[in-house]
């Protein structure tokens, strides 16, 4: 006779998912800690990335880069932008006199 599978919440469910992907842990980690087994942890696991592909590993990286590129771009324009202004600053003070 098989054994039914048990219904965890899904509160339980995306707290170890969380745990896993956030949290850089493993599956058994997680598994010990929710007092589950590690391949229910790791099955949950992949159905969420299936759902949410943006989530992987890979393409959280890519987004970070990405981000970082683009504030870096930011930054040299404000940057460009701060050299600007004071020199129009000085130029100003000097005609006052």
């Amino acid at each position: 006779m098989s054994k039914k599978p048990a219904k965890y919440s899904p509160e339980l469910r995306a707290e170890a998912v969380r745990s896993v992907v956030e949290g850089r842990r493993t599956y058994a980690e997680v598994a010990r800690d929710f007092g589950l087994v590690a391949e229910t942890v790791r099955n949950w696991v992949i159905a969420e990335k299936k759902r949410n592909p943006g989530q992987t590993d890979e393409t959280r990286d890519a987004i970070d880069r990405a981000r970082v590129a683009e504030m870096e771009r930011r930054i040299r324009e404000l940057e460009q932008e701060n050299a600007f202004l004071k020199k129009a600053a000085a130029f100003f003070a000097r005609e006052q006199r």
